[in-house]
């Protein structure tokens, strides 16, 4: 078959989405004291358009290395898309990292730990994700497109399996071993050469532990640079790379990459090797897939449910009866945050909260007869409906999207989905399409963020995921209601009803960086304050100012040099695994930036140098360590 005759369009795009990397809140893990000190890896949005010959359809997929997805993030992205996309047929979704800046939201509790909105950081975020947007679109050209499934098994573990074993035998029995191994590539291909690839695996984005203080995007990111950097892809470079790899989620909810079930642990003790490893074993499930040359049409349907009063019909419920959602309420063991990943706040546990179960069962459900059908047994400790009235913190009104690219369906979720209520989604879209099984995904953590979507059997343990599950027992029956319609509209070519998006939500609480910067005495910024070489690890720290002034998006805080008998040539950033840049206050108005390089084995002997570039209010400044040989 020549190039193309498939009938599809396809272009791909990059961009850096990297927020502020000194003194503000992660979000992720939810923990006060985890604010941003440095770079381990940037953050970046890879984005994938997708149209077919004929002009009736299109699409644009935009994998980014966030924490979560904003409807903040979402409107101001739509806002500067050009005219053909919008919320029906433009998927945002985030990887799920826990090591990058928060703030970007406009919903309350997410920027509850970074002194307010970001605007810096929104910033960053919305330019990244436009500029990749764009340029996947300007890259549209004629491209084959193959689709192929394999099976990871060594990348994730059920970090709650009490809650998974209440489900019934039948769906059990698809996850043997209680995690979803599927692994999905959609690969893009002009001339016979891979210029692009997309993957899905369900493992949460959460190698890196709640001490980390590095920007990471974790296991997921690792995967995707891996891939580009064995390509010779460097995102500073002047030209579009020539290949752009996305690694992205699925139904990821009770998945964790801590095989060890606690934090930080398998396949080693430490975290950083845990990323290496659980992203390499990403990667190499990927690339060892080429599927078939697909065809098809490029399709779309979007609507907003207001999750908060959704009727659900006795075809979705279970139980031969209709029942409605209840507005948001945050349960006890929500607090008490995903042990196995992280442990939350204490005073909570998963499961069983004596105090508060015996307020809720005794003082609220009582006197609610409609919260009780919805909630119980959660015990009830944030009522985030009736205080989204005075303060809205969090999103009521969800946008559930179906995207259909040839023969893969992406079913569009803004929330973290169990392996098990992925599945029930799944087979509801797959029944209706006639499509496989294998070829409808559940898409995460996609154009907003609404928490966690459980079974109604899974919610009954009311582990960390059903305590997190804010609109009840009966969420995911809703969801896949509206999946149905969605599903059913998309085969027979009719519209949806787009319903009522969140209303704009206003910044009330902006953080603003006011900071003064002042050399060490007797140095100039970007003096050298200490050296050393040990063995092929190079450590250099230097005279610094705040990393805020110039978030230095699309460039680097560093870089590492090679000597090349006439010149000085970059060979690595603040983007690639083997460097650290960390950023530390050393008085009121001083500060260091240290900068580590641990040398690859296939790097060349050679003289090097290191090299801190800053910014203060005058303008930039660069520092540099003296030459070193590497034998």
């Amino acid at each position: 078959m020549t190039e193309g005759a498939t009938g599809f369009l396809a272009g791909r795009g990059t961009a850096d989405i990297t927020g502020e990397a000194a003194e503000c809140g992660m979000l992720g893990y939810g923990k006060a004291d985890q604010r941003t000190a440095g770079i381990h890896t940037r953050q970046r949005a890879r984005a994938f358009a997708f149209a077919d010959r004929a002009g009736r359809g299109k699409a644009l997929l935009v994998v980014c290395e966030l924490p979560l997805m904003a409807d903040s993030v979402v409107r101001e992205v739509l806002r500067r898309l050009p005219e053909g996309y919008d919320a029906s047929n433009v998927m945002l979704t985030a990887t799920h990292t826990h090591c990058g800046p928060g703030g970007y939201f406009h919903h309350a509790l997410y920027n509850s730990n970074t002194g307010g909105f970001r605007e810096r950081t929104f910033k960053a975020i919305t330019d990244g994700i436009t500029e990749a947007a764009l340029a996947a679109v300007a890259d549209l050209a004629p491209t084959t497109l193959r689709l192929a499934h394999g099976e990871l098994s060594d990348a994730s573990v059920n970090r709650s399996r009490r809650a998974f074993d209440r489900n019934p035998a039948a769906d059990r029995a698809h996850f043997p071993e209680g995690v979803d191994p599927q692994t999905t590539l959609l690969a893009l291909e002009r001339e016979g050469r891979l210029v692009g690839a997309v993957n899905w695996f369900a493992t949460h984005n959460t190698s890196m532990t709640n001490r980390n203080r590095l920007i990471s995007a974790d296991n997921k990111g690792y995967a995707a640079r891996h891939w580009e950097r064995l390509a010779g892809v460097d995102h500073l470079a002047s030209t579009a790379p020539e290949l752009v790899t996305a690694f992205a989620q699925t139904n990821a909810g009770d998945m964790s990459p801590n095989l060890g079930l606690a934090p930080g642990t398998g396949p080693t003790a430490d975290q950083f090797e845990n990323t290496r490893i659980i992203g390499t074993r990403q990667y190499e499930a990927a690339a060892a897939l080429r599927g078939a040359e697909v065809s098809g049409a490029v399709d779309s349907r979007t609507t907003y449910v207001h999750l908060s009063a959704v009727e659900v019909g006795p075809e979705f419920t279970g139980d031969g009866r209709t029942h409605r959602t209840s507005p948001p309420v945050g349960g006890a063991p929500a607090f008490a945050g995903a042990w196995v990943d992280g442990r939350g706040f204490k005073g909570f546990r998963p499961g069983a909260n004596p105090l508060w179960d015996a307020l809720s069962r005794r003082l609220v459900y009582p006197f609610a007869p409609g919260l009780r059908d919805a909630q119980y047994p959660k015990a009830l400790a944030l009522p985030a409906g009736p205080v989204n009235r005075v303060l809205p913190m969090v999103q009521e009104r969800a946008p559930v999207q179906l995207l259909r690219i040839g023969p893969l369906y992406l079913i569009g979720i803004p929330g973290e989905v169990t392996i098990v209520a992925g599945l029930r989604l799944r087979r509801t879209a797959a029944d209706i399409l006639g499509a496989e099984l294998e070829d409808v995904l559940v898409a995460g953590y996609s154009n907003g963020y609404i928490h966690y979507v459980t079974t109604p059997e899974e919610y009954d343990a009311q582990e960390y995921e059903g305590g997190s599950t804010l609109f009840g027992r009966w969420e995911l029956p809703a969801l896949c209601q509206t999946v149905a319609r969605l599903a059913t509209a998309l085969r027979d070519g009719t519209p949806v009803p787009r319903g009522v998006p969140e209303p704009p939500v206003p910044v009330r609480r902006t953080h603003r960086h006011r900071g003064t910067d002042a050399p060490h005495p007797g140095h100039a910024f970007g003096a050298l304050l200490s050296f050393a070489l040990i063995g092929r690890r190079a450590t250099a720290s230097f005279v610094a100012a705040h990393p805020s002034n110039n978030l230095r998006r699309g460039g680097s805080y560093l870089s590492v040099e090679r000597w090349t008998g006439a010149e000085w040539t970059r060979i690595a950033n603040d983007g690639d695994w083997s460097t650290t840049f960390r950023w530390a206050r050393s008085g009121g108005s001083t500060s260091i930036a240290t900068i580590v390089w641990n040398a690859p084995p296939d790097t060349p002997t050679g003289r090097y140098r290191l090299a801190n570039h800053g910014d203060t209010a005058r303008g930039p400044f660069t520092g540099v360590s003296g030459p070193f040989e590497l034998g």
